[in-house]
């Protein structure tokens, strides 16, 4: 059996902000998640994963992203900035979903077709902001990503043995239907892999301990969205696996609001996470090790 493995869930802009401030947190108190054999990232811990495969301190992250939510906030105030995107399809799409199970392929091909029409910005644009947030380079071999195919919806688990483009592996991972545009790998195009599952535990199967850190938006969703990842961790531990969870607590989901993607939340969600990851230390290294 493989060792370690951390499974980064999705969450959008929010996530990638509370899972950065919660493992600087978890760094604060001592506790380190990396050297993991396997680092399974979903959208927004896509970004988050590749990251602390390649060795990005999360503090420096956290740093990293208070620093550019500054200068958006000096640059882009008012109405001038915009609303923040629309992402009333894609949670209707979860709302419609079994409250276990994956979601039925047909399912997935309805908001493939959302991802493929939908107007979004151009795709090298989307590359050029995810090469801004440094998700460049070598593929790093203990690094894994989810995506799902927006035509077939296909899922697809992007290793380093794929031989495709870092940047454009997690570009897929994160693109949200109808907020980005689906990005195109080896002749066919890819939408986010939170499609299939927002956290795709199960690919984890296989590991002696598996940390998952799953984003979950509201009090209201908490109940549904546990139920799966519990399922999901079925087989984990038909494996032979031990299995933890963290998830946002009820003082971080009064700051997360109703949009996910709204960037003017970023830098209290980072604050909410350091104060939960230092808060919880004891218990995750009770299980990390």
């Amino acid at each position: 059996m493989a060792g370690r493995a951390v499974v980064l869930g999705g969450g959008g802009t929010l996530g990638v902000a509370w899972e950065t401030g919660l493992l600087a947190g978890l760094e604060a108190e001592g506790v380190s998640i990396g050297g993991a054999d396997l680092y399974l990232g979903t959208s927004a811990g896509s970004i988050v994963g590749s990251a602390i495969a390649r060795g990005v301190s999360p503090n420096m992250m956290a740093e990293m992203q208070i620093a550019v939510a500054r200068q958006q906030a000096a640059t882009s105030t008012g109405p001038a900035a915009g609303p923040p995107p629309d992402l009333s399809k894609v949670m209707a799409f979860f709302m419609s979903l079994p409250e276990t199970g994956e979601p039925p392929v047909e399912k997935r091909r309805e908001i493939g077709e959302v991802s493929r029409t939908s107007a979004t910005i151009p795709e090298s644009q989307m590359l050029a902001q995810f090469q801004t947030l440094g998700v460049a380079g070598a593929w790093p071999k203990n690094f894994a990503c989810t995506a799902v195919d927006a035509t077939s919806g296909e899922f697809k688990v992007w290793r380093e043995s794929d031989g495709v483009d870092l940047t454009r592996a997690v570009a897929s991972s994160c693109s949200v239907p109808g907020i980005y545009p689906p990005v195109a790998i080896n002749e066919r195009v890819w939408m986010d892999g939170g499609m299939r599952s927002a956290t795709n535990v199960d690919v984890a199967a296989g590991h002696a301990r598996v940390l998952a850190i799953a984003v979950i938006p509201m009090a209201i969703a908490e109940p549904r969205m546990l139920a799966r990842i519990n399922a999901e961790a079925e087989a984990v531990l038909a494996a032979g696996g031990q299995f933890h969870v963290i998830s946002p607590d009820a003082e971080t989901q009064d700051v997360f609001g109703m949009n996910m993607m709204d960037p003017s939340r970023r830098i209290p969600v980072i604050e909410q996470g350091l104060r939960q990851g230092k808060a919880i230390a004891a218990a995750v290294r009770a299980f990390w090790g």
